[in-house]
């Protein structure tokens, strides 16, 4: 961790994305990160909450600003945010992927979800806020969520979660790096070799309401997601929460 990284710990918040939200970076920070024991309103996306037993998890928010992207252009931090997640946990374990568009799975269990919030600064990114909620050694999920797991039931032990907030830090930062040097077609080909469920036929809730078998074919430059029908035919294209992973057999009714 170089000296342009700061990290905080907050033993409580009400949210590590809203305390950044009001945060002033110094001017020799490069990435800000903030993480604690227990978020009291933490959230995913929507109105979604997220299942964090106190003490046990790596909850966290990153304070991202780099240089040089245009709006149009912004999937590609969340292709670089979810490939440093991803390259994280592949320390720990076999299995890991990238489930569209910035969540992260060990086969078919979600380990990982981020919230990304983007401001912009006339036709660039000012600023990204990465929240990235880690099952660490969580044992027992007592939500309705379908299908989390974290890395102490994937392993059989607990995992230290400082020594995983370093790893995730250093490769976000490398991942940064990549992304201010203009490596974008490296990323791209990562994120898209990395893709859950990638060339393979599963049930997917459309637009309305209907649920239709398809094969997730690719992610474009911007962030739509590519599915087509199983025996051919033209290419179906969804924006961000347009379409659905059904995940389990109730989502396919």
């Amino acid at each position: 961790m170089d000296d342009s990284t700061r990290v905080i710990f907050l033993p409580e918040t009400d949210s590590t994305n809203s305390f950044l939200r009001n945060y002033r970076q110094a001017d020799d920070e490069r990435i800000t990160v903030v993480w604690t024991d227990f978020q009291t309103a933490g959230r995913g996306c929507g109105t979604n909450t997220w299942e964090s037993e106190a003490g046990k998890n790596l909850t966290l928010s990153m304070l991202l600003r780099p240089e040089g992207v245009a709006a149009r252009d912004q999937f590609i931090v969340s292709m670089a945010n979810a490939l440093a997640l991803k390259e994280t946990l592949d320390a720990y374990t076999d299995g890991i992927t990238i489930k569209w568009p910035n969540d992260t799975y060990w086969h078919d269990g979600k380990l990982c979800g981020t919230l990304i919030e983007t401001t912009l600064r006339g036709s660039h990114i000012g600023s990204f806020i990465v929240g990235t909620g880690i099952n660490v050694n969580q044992r027992v999920f007592r939500s309705d969520a379908p299908n989390p797991v974290s890395l102490c039931q994937i392993l059989g032990h607990e995992v230290d979660r400082e020594q995983l907030l370093r790893r995730l830090t250093d490769a976000t930062s490398q991942y940064i790096n990549k992304v201010e040097q203009g490596s974008w077609n490296d990323i791209r080909t990562r994120y898209r070799a990395a893709l859950y469920r990638r060339n393979e036929v599963h049930p997917y809730r459309l637009p309305d309401g209907t649920v239709a078998s398809l094969v997730l074919i690719d992610v474009e430059d911007d962030g739509h997601l590519l599915l087509a029908p199983p025996d051919g035919g033209g290419l179906l294209r969804f924006g961000f929460k347009e379409v659905q992973f059904c995940m389990r057999e109730d989502d396919s009714k």
